[in-house]
């Protein structure tokens, strides 16, 4: 009786809770409920984790190079789409990048943002093709805690902002994070090639940089929301996590800045799709 009491209680706050939701995503694939999502996160955390490498350990790692290059510049296209989209859609077409709030309307501008962000936590399911690859090629060192986290949280947590925020501040580490993976897919791609262009990534050593620099202007732009006077942005509560999870990749990166730089200590070869110089 207990639980049953318990359980139509949850239930009346999530229905309660869900009716605040944008009416223009009704129908939208994944955004009827936070359910299919977290099922489908649920199923990649037990596949990367204990399944897979229980399925390939008797087995030879697949060759994956040519589905991975294909992956790769694909993940660059979209990521190169997701960020003219962004920007046309209020980044350069009228966003202040300071108090952006939110807009509901119908107008061509707000639901062009609403399907760009719409796509970019779409795109979170696609790059957990990522941890599949390093499962299936036996890469399982780079399956670590913080990869895994991270590819879990952006789709969760980004299901609830296109949900209730589709647009506004909240969008400007969406944008960043578009054109990070422009550079960084395009680095993991020359990679998947082939040592014969090994020589084309003279530029790996400014990776860490651009990922330093990226979580720096998320923590910066956001944390503007606490010394702006009446922001009247309509989730703060979403700003808070934004910069919670800046801040924290700003503080792992720095830690890896400090001992790959300051203390001299070599880069690690492997790239973040598992493939090394000697591949």
């Amino acid at each position: 009786m207990a639980f049953s009491n318990l359980t139509s209680k949850a239930i009346l706050l999530y229905d309660e809770w869900i009716k605040d939701a944008d009416p223009r995503l009704e129908g939208w694939p994944l955004m009827s409920s936070p359910f299919p999502t977290t099922f489908i996160i649920g199923t990649y955390v037990y596949f990367v984790t204990s399944l897979g490498p229980k399925l390939m350990e008797n087995k030879k790692p697949f060759e994956l190079r040519q589905i991975m290059t294909f992956y790769n510049f694909s993940v660059v296209a979209l990521s190169l789409y997701m960020t003219y989209e962004f920007l046309m859609s209020g980044w350069a077409t009228g966003y202040s990048f300071r108090c952006d709030i939110v807009d509901y309307s119908r107008s061509p501008t707000a639901l062009r943002m609403v399907r760009t962000c719409w796509l970019y936590f779409f795109s979170k399911f696609i790059e957990l093709l990522d941890t599949i690859f390093f499962v299936l090629r036996k890469k399982n060192n780079q399956v670590t805690f913080l990869h895994v986290f991270h590819h879990s949280i952006m789709p969760w947590t980004w299901w609830f902002g296109v949900k209730f925020a589709a647009g506004g501040l909240g969008t400007f580490h969406a944008l960043l994070n578009c054109i990070v993976h422009v550079v960084m897919y395009t680095y993991y791609g020359i990679c998947s090639l082939g040592p014969a262009y090994h020589k084309y990534l003279w530029w790996k050593k400014y990776m860490t940089t651009i990922q330093l620099v990226q979580f720096i202007m998320i923590t910066v732009h956001i944390g503007q929301i606490y010394i702006m006077d009446d922001c009247p942005y309509q989730y703060p509560i979403f700003m808070f996590i934004i910069w919670l999870y800046g801040s924290m990749f700003l503080v792992l990166f720095l830690h890896f800045w400090y001992h790959a730089y300051t203390k001299g200590q070599r880069l690690p070869k492997t790239a973040k799709n598992g493939i090394s110089k000697d591949q």
